[in-house]
């Protein structure tokens, strides 16, 4: 065997788990960059956690992809070196359950992204995340003041830089995000429509709110002003986006681009099929755009 470079190795591991018929039904339609709509396929990191870092980017690299989601700061370069935009970096501007609807939370979040942000600007991130919170018996009204207070305060550091900060709407149900305050789109929006800045906008996580509220196609429709960000998931079971689930994306993302959405759309779903890059890969034909030769 000739001598390889390490990345080579590392690009090898991840064609030959992907497998060849996953790589051409990917190449024929180079699904994982930017259409005519402006839509970015992407991926989420933590649901192949199972794949190092480093081999995952190279076979998500290898298969047409050009975006990794939630990586955190000291992760960004792994992708980079691979090719790979970080859609959504995580800076750890607070976590699900101790989010922007505490005060006490307000200074960790605030000091993060004052710190992260201007690198994400210099590392091409064009995203970073934050969340709502905990409930904790807090009414909605304290809560979407403290929120919109803390992103009034986070807002001008993201224009500056040129940076989107996004706030995750989460379903709050059994299996969930138990006690998630932001749980309905009409909380999310009420936030957004306040802070009223073009650098604050919701992420859209389909699966989480398919199980929360449903209409989804309506839904992201009416706020398409409103989301920068989507995750895709299937369900039940957050598994594939195949037809075993009760989605049908690819209407979804018809829809999405009929809005003129121009920003990512991750996969943030668990494999359960024991081939996880197929399943992605899968996902990414599924979503592309124009006609499909298959079923899907």
């Amino acid at each position: 065997m000739p001598n390889l470079t390490r990345r080579q190795a590392l690009r090898a591991t991840g064609a030959a788990s992907l497998g060849a018929a996953s790589l051409g039904l990917i190449a024929t339609r180079a699904a994982g960059r930017v259409d005519g709509s402006g839509i970015t396929q992407s991926v989420a990191r933590w649901c192949f956690a199972d794949i190092p870092l480093e081999p995952f980017c190279a076979a998500v690299a290898d298969m047409g992809l050009t975006a990794m989601d939630l990586l955190g700061v000291d992760e960004w370069s792994v992708a980079r070196d691979h090719g790979l935009t970080v859609s959504c970096g995580d800076v750890g501007a607070g976590t699900i359950e101790d989010g922007l609807n505490e005060p006490g939370n307000h200074a960790t979040i605030i000091d993060a992204f004052e710190r992260h942000i201007p690198r994400a600007a210099r590392e091409g991130v064009p995203n970073v995340i934050c969340f709502f919170g905990n409930r904790r018996g807090m009414a909605d009204g304290p809560a979407i003041e403290n929120s919109v207070r803390c992103l009034g305060e986070c807002a001008p550091i993201a224009e500056s830089e040129g940076v989107t900060i996004l706030v995750e709407v989460l379903n709050s149900k059994p299996g969930g995000h138990l006690d998630y305050i932001g749980d309905h789109m009409s909380y999310a929006l009420e936030v957004m429509r306040a802070v009223d800045s073009p650098r604050v906008r919701i992420l859209y996580d389909i699966y989480h709110m398919q199980i929360m509220e449903g209409d989804i196609i309506r839904t992201l429709t009416d706020a398409r002003d409103w989301i920068g960000h989507y995750h895709t998931g299937g369900v039940p079971g957050r598994a594939e986006i195949d037809g075993t689930q009760e989605l049908h994306y690819p209407a979804i993302v018809r829809a999405i681009r009929e809005t003129g959405f121009t920003g990512f759309m991750a996969h943030e779903f668990i494999p359960r099929s024991g081939e996880p890059l197929r399943s992605l890969a899968e996902a990414v034909e599924l979503c592309a755009p124009g006609e499909r030769t298959g079923s899907g």
